[in-house]
């Protein structure tokens, strides 16, 4: 694991052209775009989690059967700072960094009181955003920065915090066909009130705004859902929309605001601020996108952890969504680096598999029902949702699949019915080993493996004008842990999961989370601009667009979805 986890990734500056083996389809051309933590080291200095190292862009361009490659460390006002002091100076979830002990004590004790409500880090090291023209490396907290797709070249950042209220945001977003952007965040004690806000960012600023002015600014709130503990909101890393309703799970793992506050003092990370409570409830809010509120009814389930939300769609008067759940929390401690080492096999053993399941929530529950009885409709699954005597539904969930996760679907059918899965599979250990068709209708699954091979998440790229949900291909980048094989680009055919082509690549590639691929047509439309001036810290809020209900079909590019960071 050495390879993987253990050393700093070497920055790929200069494209660098890949050995393509194989044949890879003349309509494949564009950049897949992806993120990742590659640095773990600084100086004498070291992150105790794998989700705190700094984040490595890297790219991969396709055209004309051929594929360049380069990687380039986000410059980040975290980056530059760890770098210029040589070793770790701003904290991230795992890690709590502190202040120089040379300091004198007044320092000190600034430092701990700017800690107390704490600013987060701009190491976006989780996923890729696409705003309009604009793409962002994002993270979970509220800054995120706008990158240059083609040159990796970090440019401003942003704060959501100036145009929405939310102190963390999801990797996650939805996009509709218009290109608009739906994000979820949560609001900590905002006006006495803690909650959960869904907001919306235009595709592109509305008016004719100055150019350098992204629709980023232009976000407004969609509607709020108030915390069940003030002090104690859930944790979340994403939800699930169809084309009518947003879901969204408030689990029982929670952050502890208190212990947040006073963890600096203490000497402890964020992340030991946050509990599973296996006694509690998972509640499933559902959104109608139509009204902005909540459907009024209250549906929970088990205690469950879920990082990622697959799909959902509105059948037969429900709706129906599908996630990777856990029976617990531990999924977060495994990747702690300390596990990821020669003991890897014994210290990283999976105590909770992670588990498809597929859900029902009825729309509509009838007065008359009968309490105890099943409320679902729906022919295509045994999940089922029972009346209690308070109006209250208990939903239980069908397991489709076990030892799954980083799920990605053809995502023009993201918010409808849609058939395959594509997912990388796990088995004794959290990190990959395999890629997974799995057919949600028939139950059956192809895979794709290689002796000493990591597969990152597997993304799908249709074909241009195809009509089967599966006519596409399958990229993923390929970490070995073999020293005589290249690290390499993968690319699948989607219907039959056989290999198409590989690009290997002579450079230091890192294992990455998340990303998205952007088709020649997009990218072109990008241009090279050099960083913007950052945005005054005290303009003022704007006002958003109405945002109509979301449509979700088929956008231009193939968006990241789908990360405790993963």
């Amino acid at each position: 694991m050495e390879i993987i986890f253990g050393r700093n990734k070497k920055e790929q500056l200069e494209p660098l052209q890949a050995k393509v083996t194989g044949s890879i389809p003349a309509w494949l051309q564009g950049t897949l775009l992806r993120n990742g933590p590659g640095m773990h080291t600084v100086g004498d200095s070291k992150y105790n989690h794998w989700f705190d190292g700094l984040a490595l862009l890297h790219s991969f361009s396709i055209r004309d059967g051929e594929v360049f490659y380069r990687s380039k460390y986000l410059q980040s006002d975290t980056y530059k700072a760890n770098i210029e002091a040589n070793r770790i100076v701003v904290s991230e979830f795992g890690t709590m960094a502190y202040p120089d002990p040379c300091k004198n004590i007044f320092s000190k004790a600034f430092s701990y009181l700017s800690h107390t409500i704490p600013d987060f880090t701009d190491n976006c090291l989780i996923n890729i955003m696409k705003c309009g023209d604009d793409f962002y490396a994002t993270t979970e907290t509220n800054y995120i920065r706008k990158i240059d797709p083609q040159t990796l070249e970090t440019l401003e950042k942003v704060d959501y915090r100036k145009y929405v209220a939310v102190n963390l945001a999801t990797s996650h977003p939805h996009y509709d066909e218009a290109g608009n952007v739906l994000n979820m965040g949560t609001s900590i004690v905002d006006k006495g009130r803690t909650k959960y806000v869904l907001f919306k960012i235009p595709a592109a600023a509305p008016g004719g705004e100055k150019k350098g002015k992204g629709p980023v600014k232009h976000a407004e709130v969609f509607c709020s859902i108030p915390s069940r503990s003030l002090l104690s909101p859930s944790y979340y890393h994403s939800f699930g929309v169809t084309e009518n309703y947003v879901v969204f799970l408030e689990q029982p793992f929670k952050l502890d605001i208190l212990k947040m506050a006073t963890a600096y003092v203490r000497g402890v990370s964020w992340a030991s601020c946050m509990s599973f409570y296996r006694e509690d409830k998972t509640y499933i809010h559902i959104i109608d996108q139509r009204t902005r509120k909540p459907v009024p009814t209250k549906f929970y389930t088990d205690p469950m952890v879920v990082f990622h939300h697959v799909n959902a769609y509105e059948e037969d008067g429900c709706v129906v969504f599908d996630v990777i759940a856990y029976e617990d929390s531990s999924l977060y401690q495994l990747f702690y680096l300390a596990n990821l080492n020669k003991d890897f096999e014994e210290n990283s053993r999976l105590t909770s598999v992670p588990t498809l399941r597929r859900f029902a929530v009825p729309l509509h529950v009838d007065k008359d029902a009968e309490v105890g009885s099943n409320l679902v409709k729906v022919s295509s699954t045994t999940a089922t949702a029972l009346k209690e005597k308070d109006g209250h539904v208990y939903c239980q969930p069908e397991a489709l699949y076990e030892g799954l996760e980083l799920p990605r679907i053809n995502y023009a059918h993201n918010g409808k019915p849609y058939r395959y899965i594509f997912a990388a599979e796990v088995q004794w250990s959290p990190v990959p080993t395999k890629i997974l068709k799995y057919d949600v209708i028939t139950k059956s699954s192809l895979k794709w493996c290689e002796e000493n091979c990591w597969p990152a998440e597997p993304l799908f790229v249709p074909t241009p004008g195809a009509k089967d949900e599966d006519d596409g291909v399958i990229l993923s980048a390929i970490i070995s842990t073999d020293p005589q094989k290249l690290p390499f680009l993968l690319i699948l055919d989607a219907k039959s999961f056989t290999e198409l082509a590989r690009a290997s690549v002579d450079a230091d590639m890192h294992l990455d989370l998340h990303g998205l691929f952007i088709p020649d047509s997009d990218c072109n439309a990008v241009k090279q601009t050099p960083a913007e001036t950052q945005e005054d810290e005290n303009s003022d809020h704007p006002i958003g667009l109405t945002a109509p209900g979301l449509d979700h079909s088929e956008n231009d590019f193939t968006a990241g979805h789908g990360g405790a960071s993963l």
